[in-house]
C-alpha cells in the first residue's frame, strides 16, 4: 500500500487518516507533499525531531488574519481584523454571538442566578462524571427537545448523553455512525455552517454535496436558524421532507444550535424535530446551549438517539461510551450543572424563556430597522429577504468586492460571502450599515 493511499480501504481511522492527510497536503507542491514523510532527524531547527514538519493550513475556524485582503472567509478571521483596527466606527458582523444594543457579550441573569445557587450548595464536588455525562442534564435535554410528553422519552426508546456543545455533539453521532451504520456517506446541506465538514470527515464518514441520496443514506438537516441563510422550510415543507424521507429509508441527524433563539419560542423551534420522532422511526438530534443560554465558553450539548426500542436504545448507550471513553474520557460537569438547575427549577425556566425570547425580538427589531433603512435611502434591489430570514444570521447578497469595499471604507467587518450577524447590529449602528450597503449596490462593484 503506498503510504498515503488509504482511500481503498473502509476503515473509518484510515478514512480519518487520508482525510488529514489531504488537509495537510492540499495546494501544496511536490517537495513539499514529500517532506509530510521526511525523516523526523532531517532537516535544520537544532536537530529537532520535529523539524520535518511544514506548516499546515490555518484553521478556517480558528482563522487568521490575511496579510494583502480584506476579504474574510470565516467569522473568526473577521473577529481577529476587526480587534486591530483602531477605527471608533468600526463594526463587527462576523461574530456568531449575541450582543446586547450596545455591543457587549451578554451573560443571561438566569444564568447568574443558577451558578450562585451552584457556589451556595456546599455538598457540590467536583468529582468525574460518567461516561454519559450528568445524568439529569441527559433526561431534562431530552424532554426539552422533544417535548415532555414525547412517547420517545415515556418508552425509553431515546438514549441522551452529554458532549461539548454542538460541535462535540455532531462528532460524537459521526463517529458512531461510521462504526455503527450501513452507510458511511452523509448528505449536508449547500450551503451549510463551514465546520460541518471537516467533523464529519474527520468522525470517519464520506460527506456530499449536492443531495442525490441512495436508500438509507444519512442527511444532515438544520434543525431551525439555517445558518447561514437564515432560510427555514415551513411546516409543510418540513412535512414533505418526512415523508420524502422516511419513504427513502434516510436517516435525519439534526443540527439543533438555535432551540428558542430563532423564533422565540422553545416549542416552535423544535417542531420539525418532534415531526419526525412522532412517526415512531429513528433520528440523532445534536443540541447546543451555546446560543439560547448563551454559554458559548462552557461547551454545554447533548446528543439524543431515538430508537425504534428501549433495548436498541440501551446497546446504542453502551456503543456511545466507547466512542466517547478515548475521545474526552468524560465530559465537563459546571456547565451541564448550570442547564439542569435553569431547566428544572419553574421559576428559573420561565425567567429563561422570556430573556431567551429578548433576545430573539431584538434580533427581528434590526432586520426590521436594517430594512426600512435601505428603503427610506432608495437601495436599488429587493431587500424583503432580511426580513423574511429567521435566527442570528442574514445573506445579505453582497459580494466579495463588496464585503471588501465596505470593509476598506466604512470599516465594516463580515465574511466575504455577504453574511451578518444580525446580533452584531444596534439601533444606533443600523444607518452606518445601510449607509456602506448604500454606497456599494449603488457604485455597482
Amino acid at each position: 500500500m503506498k503510504t498515503n493511499d488509504f482511500s481503498s480501504s473502509t476503515s473509518p481511522s484510515d478514512r480519518r487518516i487520508g482525510a488529514l492527510f489531504r488537509h495537510l497536503t492540499a495546494g501544496t507542491d511536490a517537495d513539499r507533499v514529500s517532506s509530510v514523510f521526511a525523516s523526523p532527524t532531517s532537516g535544520g531547527a537544532g536537530g529537532s525531531v520535529f523539524a520535518h514538519l511544514v506548516q499546515a493550513p490555518e484553521d478556517a475556524i480558528l482563522g487568521y488574519l490575511p496579510t494583502f485582503s480584506f476579504s474574510f472567509s470565516f467569522s473568526f478571521d473577521v473577529t481577529v481584523a476587526y480587534n486591530k483596527d483602531p477605527s471608533p466606527i468600526k463594526l463587527n458582523l462576523g461574530v456568531g454571538a449575541y450582543r446586547t444594543e450596545e455591543g457587549k457579550p451578554l451573560v443571561l441573569n438566569v444564568v447568574r442566578k443558577a451558578e450562585q445557587q451552584l457556589v451556595s450548595d456546599r455538598s457540590r464536588i467536583k468529582e468525574y462524571l460518567p461516561i454519559v455525562g450528568l445524568g439529569e442534564f441527559n433526561k431534562l435535554s431530552a424532554k426539552l427537545i422533544l417535548g415532555a410528553d414525547s412517547p420517545a422519552i415515556r418508552e425509553n426508546r431515546v438514549t441522551t448523553v452529554e458532549c461539548l456543545s454542538g460541535t462535540g455533539s455532531l462528532r460524537v453521532g459521526g463517529e458512531f455512525l461510521a462504526r455503527h451504520y450501513h452507510q458511511k456517506t452523509i448528505y449536508i446541506p449547500q450551503p451549510t455552517w463551514g465546520n460541518h465538514p471537516k467533523i464529519f470527515t474527520l468522525a470517519g464518514l464520506f460527506t456530499r454535496r449536492p443531495w442525490c441520496c441512495p436508500q438509507g443514506s444519512i442527511v444532515l438537516l438544520h434543525a431551525c436558524a439555517h445558518n447561514p441563510t437564515g432560510v427555514d422550510p415551513t411546516l409543510e415543507q418540513w412535512e414533505q421532507i418526512r415523508k420524502l424521507m422516511r419513504s427513502k429509508g434516510l436517516m435525519p441527524f439534526f443540527d439543533s444550535a438555535y432551540q428558542g433563539f430563532a423564533s422565540g419560542s422553545l416549542d416552535t423551534d423544535a417542531k420539525p424535530i418532534r415531526m419526525f420522532v412522532a412517526d415512531g422511526g429513528e433520528c440523532l438530534v445534536a443540541q447546543s446551549y451555546a446560543k439560547n443560554m448563551g454559554l458559548y465558553g462552557e461547551r454545554v450539548g447533548a446528543l439524543s438517539i431515538v430508537c425504534k426500542a428501549a433495548d436498541v436504545a440501551g446497546r446504542v448507550e453502551s456503543q456511545l461510551k466507547l466512542v466517547i471513553r478515548p475521545m474526552y474520557s468524560n465530559p465537563p460537569i459546571h456547565g451541564a450543572s448550570i442547564v439542569a438547575v435553569i431547566l428544572r427549577d419553574r421559576n428559573l425556566f420561565n425567567e429563561w424563556t422570556l430573556e431567551l425570547k429578548g433576545m430573539a425580538d431584538r434580533i427581528i427589531s434590526m432586520r426590521k430597522q436594517l430594512f426600512e433603512a435601505l428603503r427610506a435611502r432608495g437601495t436599488p434591489g429587493d431587500w424583503t429577504h432580511i426580513i423574511k430570514q429567521i435566527g442570528m444570521f442574514t445573506f445579505t447578497g453582497l459580494n466579495p468586492a463588496q464585503v471588501s469595499y465596505m470593509t476598506k471604507e466604512y470599516h465594516i467587518y463580515m465574511t466575504s460571502d455577504g453574511r451578518i450577524s444580525m446580533a452584531g447590529l444596534s439601533s444606533k449602528t443600523v444607518p452606518h450599515l445601510a449607509d456602506a450597503i448604500h454606497a456599494v449596490v449603488t457604485k455597482a462593484l
